[in-house]
């Protein structure tokens, strides 16, 4: 009896199994704006960056990532999306000795402007609408000991469509681990990074707004005064896109004006399938003027019927008045018959 009941167990273990690997949740979460990676250098390296983050952008990659940065800096970033949607980020971070990184996010994405339509006026009524999101993030990071550092974002989410808007608020964590593995100098600052970060850890998201304000004819059959009874449209709460990253980066090439940096990040998202990105980076410091960078990548690795595909790009950081310095980054991604895409970066530490 006992063995047919262990049977029975792996037979349906089996089935369990077999049915989670096909099942998906598409489209079953909201605020789908925060799965936008922001900065130049992340995208152009498949956003393989989780192991990787060392400047601003690390508020949206991983928050650990910000303890690298030593002095006050600003980046701002503008990413065209697809079908006229536009992106953009501007973020400040500074420095406190003894305590750790403190840094402000703002990501912004526009739809455009809209036609009105109903079912009466298919072709549009004459009115305009917009739409919107936003998400404002504070965020703290520290560097307990020279190979391990964590870090932490608290953010305000907003979206607007027309007269209706959704609100909620998440938490980003994250962490950066340096080792010996690898490091073909055997310090741990040039050794394999391993990266862990959790992203959009909060609170579901419900639309509300006058929008949503319809009168209702309460009897229909009837005659009298039911036609104009107040109502409203009562939308359901969405989950935001939680997603988990874990990556890891080594350096094989390491030199006074040489470095190459290979990454790569596994992703398990809450409402899409699993997937691999990878990525490359090389570092050419050019004495007493700055450093060049190239970048590749492929994103999402493994994923059935995405429109994601090859990245890539480069950018220059000039220093000037001895500890100051300005960054430009570009970077293109390949999103199939959704276009191409093309992100610019400008960072500035003083």
């Amino acid at each position: 009896m006992k063995q047919i009941q262990k049977l029975l167990m792996i037979v349906l273990l089996g089935v369990t199994l077999g049915f989670s690997q096909e099942i998906n949740r598409y489209g079953t979460t909201t605020a789908s704006f925060l799965e936008i990676g922001i900065g130049s250098a992340a995208s152009a390296m498949g956003e393989a960056y989780v192991g990787v983050a060392n400047d601003l952008s690390s508020i949206y990659w991983n928050p650990a990532g910000l303890a690298s940065i030593k002095q006050s800096e600003a980046l701002f970033v503008i990413q065209p999306w697809v079908i006229d949607i536009n992106t953009f980020f501007a973020g400040a971070a500074v420095h406190v000795s003894s305590i750790g990184t403190l840094a402000l996010g703002l990501t912004q994405v526009d739809y455009g402007e809209m036609e009105v339509t109903t079912l009466e006026h298919q072709d549009g009524t004459g009115e305009k609408f917009t739409a919107n999101d936003l998400a404002a993030s504070l965020s703290f990071a520290r560097e307990l000991v020279p190979w391990f550092s964590f870090g932490i974002s608290a953010k305000l989410i907003h979206s607007n469509i027309w007269r209706s808007n959704a609100n909620a608020f998440a938490l980003d964590l994250g962490v950066i681990v340096n080792t010996h593995f690898f490091s073909v100098t055997d310090e741990k600052k040039d050794g394999m990074t391993i990266g862990m970060s959790i992203s959009n850890y909060g609170t579901r998201m419900r639309y509300d707004g006058i929008d949503l304000l319809n009168p209702i004819d309460i009897s229909l059959y009837e005659s009298g005064n039911y036609g104009d009874v107040p109502g409203q449209f009562r939308t359901q709460a969405w989950e935001l896109p939680l997603l988990f990253r874990i990556g890891v980066a080594v350096k094989p090439i390491v030199s006074t004006n040489h470095k190459l940096i290979i990454a790569a990040d596994a992703l398990h998202p809450n409402n899409n399938m699993e997937s691999v990105n990878v990525g490359a980076q090389y570092e050419m410091h050019i004495p007493g003027a700055g450093k060049f960078f190239l970048r590749g990548g492929y994103k999402a690795l493994f994923m059935k019927q995405t429109e994601y595909g090859v990245t890539f790009g480069g950018g220059i950081k000039l220093f000037f008045m001895s500890n100051h310095s300005i960054t430009v980054d570009y970077a293109y991604k390949s999103m199939g018959i959704l276009g191409n895409i093309h992100a610019y970066t400008v960072g500035m530490t003083f």
